[in-house]
């Protein structure tokens, strides 16, 4: 797992919270600007100076390195291979105070190893000229700076393609990011799937991905909500999860891990496995933060009567020790490797195109529909013509009848009697 393995380790252990309060003190920063730094609120870092929760993860190497006491200044043992590209600064008598600004830039893992905190710049080949001291450009232009070892182009002059920053976000997440995603799902095929579905979908987005606080928190959030889709049960390829791990151990882990409601299994995965803190854990699950703590116990339950020793374990040791032993789970099974990046961005692109093309077809289908059937339809509404039926028991026959024997009679009674005048007829009954 990503975490558990590379940014676990290179955090330095925290001091007390006593500790740092005098630390963050010492250095003149305020609640509100290590919130702003590490990105969580002035509850939580009054939380961490308290002694109630410790921060985790990305934020736990964030925090440490925030309130670290400033070294020595030491010029002379500073390599000119690990120094950034000289920018003109004033010359001052004591480094310069962290700033949450800097503080923040400082977290990232690529700058983190070619940053030299509190040393003067030097200069390299070819030399800047130092800039006067009352006025500092924010900006510096490029100059054309080179590694003295190698003679290349400095790293932070090269400007990085975002192809080439997908594909170091994907060299760097998609295979732990799988072998997660297996432990949620149990099937390996489908784990495969959702990392490449979710970095596809990030190819898409990259413009919104890239300046995300945390693209490799964006790309594991829908690779999980791919992954716990309940449409992959009509798949006959991922009804029934893969075989469990043969060692007993581990396999009472991952049985205990499967037979926990979704939810609560991706709160306990992101928890103790990837090692969120409980405020980023409630985010990334879209649920309440009392939510995803009742979740996360009810799940540490659930999983401690299939394992006996975190039954008598404090909770904070419950955490390590569950650590430990997801790591441990998902790194002991094989799992596919994902394809190359550069095969996840061509898919990308073929079925963004792919879709485009639909789009384009239906809205020229619909159009040519609508005009069809506004040439052939009517302009002006006619009444259609009503059926014949029975009124009143008279037959629907028309035109005139065969006179009767009755009628006969009648008629020539009426001729007879009426030709001398305007007597009015009298019936005669026989």
């Amino acid at each position: 797992m990503t975490r558990s393995t590379t940014d676990e380790a290179a955090v330095p252990p925290l001091p007390s919270p006593k500790e740092r309060r005098r630390l963050r003190k010492a250095k003149s920063l305020s609640e509100e600007e290590v919130a702003a730094a590490v990105g969580v609120t002035r509850a939580t870092v009054r939380s961490w100076e308290t002694g109630r929760t410790s921060p985790r993860g990305r934020k736990r190497a964030l925090y440490a390195k925030l309130i670290a006491p400033e070294p020595a200044v030491k010029p002379s043992v500073v390599k000119p291979s690990v120094v950034k590209p000289p920018v003109v600064k004033p010359p001052a008598a004591k480094p310069p105070a962290v700033t949450p600004e800097a503080a923040a830039a400082a977290a990232v893992p690529e700058a983190a190893a070619a940053a030299v905190p509190e040393a003067p710049d030097l200069p390299v080949a070819p030399p800047v000229p130092e800039a006067p001291p009352a006025a500092p450009p924010a900006d510096p232009p490029p100059a054309p700076n080179s590694d003295t070892r190698t003679g290349a182009e400095a790293p932070d002059e090269r400007r990085v393609s975002p192809a080439e920053a997908f594909d170091e976000l994907y060299a760097r997440t998609a295979p732990g990011l799988v072998r997660q995603t297996y432990l949620l799902t149990g099937r390996r095929a489908l784990a495969r799937e959702s990392v490449e579905r979710a970095f596809e979908l990030a190819w898409q987005r990259w413009p919104e991905v890239a300046v995300d606080r945390d693209p490799a928190g964006w790309v594991r959030a829908a690779a999980y909500e791919y992954a716990m889709s309940p449409w992959h049960r009509l798949r006959r390829t991922h009804r029934q999860p893969d075989a469990p791990p043969t060692e007993p151990g581990k396999r009472a882990l991952f049985d205990a891990l499967l037979d926990l409601p979704p939810a609560y299994r991706r709160t306990l995965l992101l928890y103790d496995g990837v090692g969120l803190d409980l405020p980023e854990t409630a985010a990334e699950t879209e649920a309440s933060t009392p939510a995803a703590a009742g979740r996360l116990m009810t799940a540490r339950a659930a999983v401690a009567e299939r394992l006996p020793e975190l039954a008598d374990a404090a909770p904070a040791e419950q955490s390590a020790l569950l650590h430990d032993r997801i790591g441990g789970l998902a790194r002991a099974e094989h799992v596919p490797v994902p394809r190359p990046a550069r095969a996840v961005r061509t898919g990308s692109e073929n079925k963004a195109r792919l879709w485009t093309r639909a789009a384009v077809a239906g809205v020229a289908l619909l159009i040519a529909v609508t005009g069809l059937t506004l040439h052939t339809a009517p302009t002006h509404y006619e009444q259609p013509i009503s059926p014949p039926e029975r009124v009143g028991g008279v037959p629907p026959r028309g035109g005139p009848q065969k006179l009767t024997a009755q009628d006969l009679k009648l008629q020539k009674s009426l001729n007879e009697q009426l030709a001398h005048g305007p007597e009015r007829l009298v019936p005669q009954l026989e």
